[in-house]
């Protein structure tokens, strides 16, 4: 699987919850429409959208995660196994968490996860915001890891993504499937991102955020 991802496009297919795009069927639909026009997988959240796509596209790879938000914890993206095993049911080819070094609830450790997840025959793919967490999701398992979380944590906050700096550092010192996600705006930072080091790129808000380009737009008028 992850060689066929190789220098390719996947796409975030992700709205808003007040959204009426968030209804699985659009999700499924917008999906459908990219990969019409050649993403490679699309990465979906939460186990109502997955089964949705799934349906409609039961041979694309599917990167899945369930943001949760739980009070007292900063970790959002699939963070208990109980959420990971409903994406696993969903229809999830790869499930994507947060690897982060913070605490996770119920004390379940980075380790841990991935190991579970495993044992139910799925990738993970380690969504990361350092080169400490990227090497610590490594060494714990993981099979893909991405710079998602850069510039939206604790210690990244002063950071604004694309990770440049992060995704050369870990594709030239760190043996793994790195995936460039997060600040991807133009098909000329995707070109960029895989001559920095990425084996694949994940676009989302530029591609499928019709309702926060909209905002954009509407701000300056």
């Amino acid at each position: 699987m992850l060689s066929s991802l190789r220098d390719q496009l996947i796409v975030s297919c992700q709205a808003p919850a007040d959204s009426p795009l968030h209804a699985p069927e659009m999700i499924a639909a917008i999906a459908q429409a990219t990969v019409n026009q050649g993403a490679i997988a699309v990465r979906i959240d939460s186990p109502a959208h997955i089964a949705a796509v799934r349906q409609r596209l039961p041979q694309i790879p599917i990167i899945g995660l369930w943001k949760q938000m739980i009070p007292g914890c900063a970790v959002y993206i699939t963070p208990r196994l109980e959420d990971a095993i409903a994406v696993i049911e969903a229809g999830a080819d790869i499930v994507a968490m947060d690897a982060t070094r913070r605490d996770r609830p119920g004390g379940v450790t980075v380790a841990e996860l991935i190991a579970a997840i495993h044992d139910r025959g799925k990738l993970v793919m380690a969504d990361v915001d350092d080169f400490a967490s990227a090497s610590e999701a490594i060494a714990a398992g993981a099979d893909l890891v991405g710079t998602t979380l850069y510039g939206y944590t604790e210690t990244t906050a002063n950071q604004t993504p694309p990770a440049w700096d992060l995704l050369r550092r870990i594709a030239q010192e760190l043996d793994t499937f790195t995936i460039c996600e997060g600040g991807i705006a133009t098909p000329e930072m995707v070109r960029q991102a895989l001559d920095g080091g990425a084996d694949a790129v994940v676009v989302g808000t530029a591609i499928t955020g019709i309702d926060l380009r909209t905002q954009a737009f509407r701000a300056v008028l």
